[in-house]
């Protein structure tokens, strides 16, 4: 069953063709394309610069931002969409922060949730009401303050789902700790294997912090900071991200204690993502309307799809979406440029590395979620900028992003750069 699983999933990956790749490329005037990316700098949760700026206040300043950089009249933008997992008032501070940044009462705003994908959601959300007619231009937000706290279940199930014999259900409990060593346990990957990747994925966000890359994705932010100790506060400008830890090697991170040694030895504070606090915008509209506004198209966005799986492996949810998007676009993973695959553990990283045969020079050029931080409704806009980013800075055409979701799903997103 598993061979034959693997062969499936495989033949999806290879299997694509160059009329795929015409087909995705070329522009049309209904085509639904980005004129906008950018985000805040990422900020370690409970101790960095954003831990005094809850998500009312991230979503403003970030809207303030896109509004100063769209060079576009905000009555244009006809809904907004924010991706968050983990505050029930998300939908409020959407709405009151689009209006006191300056967006019209007619401008619609929204809320979504579907745990780390909730950011690659809300631009889906956006590109398919663009698609179906329903507006011509919007904005899609993702956005997670973890310093106020995770997503973590507040009391078990009701009776009738755990008594209910069906062990995917119970699963979903399962924290994700516990299924990142699931997966390292159930597929063979060794904590050697995870200390290894990680070390990669701090080297070459040191790398491209150093070299600047990160800079022209950024909207730096002025925010208030508070003195833990004396209380006193201060107005500070962040413009860079708080994750990277320049100098980390395989060596220190072999040394780090596990993590979650209630399930299993293999997952670390070294070898997992950050929690973080931060937020990306991604601006959509028709293709006709960004010419016609003379609005620099940056990408098309070609299409997102969702799979689920067994809830206690969650992680290797890309493994399955990821053939799903690009069989829809006949198209292999060959095609594909650049890839950003979110690391929410190394364990299920290097599974869907090894196991999607991916070029790991193409996949998290700029490092991930383990050396970056993974604000859970931020990742999937988040994703969008930064690859789209690396896509300029290289002449690169085609972006893949994907990222797994708790309770056993995945997510995956395709994009074209027109910045060439």
């Amino acid at each position: 069953m598993a061979t034959e699983r693997l062969s499936s999933i495989l033949s999806h990956v290879t299997g694509g063709s160059k009329s795929g790749l015409s087909a995705i490329t070329q522009k049309h005037p209904d085509d639904v394309v980005i004129t906008l990316a950018i985000r805040t700098p990422l900020a370690k949760g409970m101790k960095g610069g954003l831990k005094d700026t809850p998500l009312d206040g991230m979503v403003y300043k970030l809207l303030v931002e896109v509004l100063k950089k769209a060079n576009l009249d905000p009555q244009m933008i006809e809904d907004i969409c924010l991706g968050n997992v983990s505050d029930p008032k998300a939908a409020y501070y959407v709405r009151a922060a689009s209006l006191a940044a300056g967006f019209p009462n007619t401008t619609g705003a929204s809320s979504c949730n579907r745990f780390c994908s909730s950011g690659l959601k809300a631009v889906q959300d956006i590109a398919n009401q663009i698609s179906m007619g329903s507006i011509e231009c919007g904005l899609a937000l993702g956005a997670e303050h973890m310093t106020s706290g995770g997503d973590r279940l507040t009391r078990p199930f009701v009776d009738e789902i755990l008594n209910s014999g069906v062990q995917d259900a119970v699963d979903c409990m399962q924290p994700m700790g516990q299924t990142s060593e699931n997966v390292g346990r159930d597929f063979e990957i060794s904590r050697d294997a995870q200390d290894r990747y990680s070390a990669e994925s701090y080297a070459r966000a040191e790398r491209a912090q150093k070299a600047g890359w990160f800079d022209d994705e950024i909207a730096p932010i002025k925010v208030n900071l508070k003195d833990p100790k004396t209380g006193e506060e201060k107005t500070v400008t962040l413009n860079k991200d708080e994750g990277p830890r320049w100098g980390t090697t395989y060596e220190g991170l072999s040394k780090i204690r596990p993590a979650f040694p209630e399930y299993g030895d293999r997952s670390t504070g070294g070898n997992s993502s950050q929690v973080t606090d931060g937020a990306a915008a991604v601006l959509l509209m028709r293709r006709s309307k960004a010419e016609e506004m003379r609005q620099p198209i940056l990408a098309k966005f070609v299409g997102a799809t969702v799979a689920g799986l067994a809830p206690r492996i969650m992680g290797i949810g890309p493994s399955i979406a990821i053939p799903k998007l690009l069989g829809k676009f006949k198209i292999n993973l060959e095609d594909c440029d650049i890839i950003e695959l979110n690391e929410a553990f190394a364990s299920m990283a290097v599974y869907c590395l090894n196991t999607l045969k991916i070029d790991h020079a193409k996949m998290n050029p700029r490092g991930g979620a383990i050396a970056l931080g993974h604000p859970l409704g931020c990742t999937g806009a988040r994703q969008i900028v930064t690859g789209l980013s690396e896509a300029r800075r290289t002449k690169k055409k085609i972006l893949l992003t994907s990222m797994c979701i708790g309770t056993g799903q995945g997510m995956a997103g395709l994009f074209v750069n027109e910045q060439l």
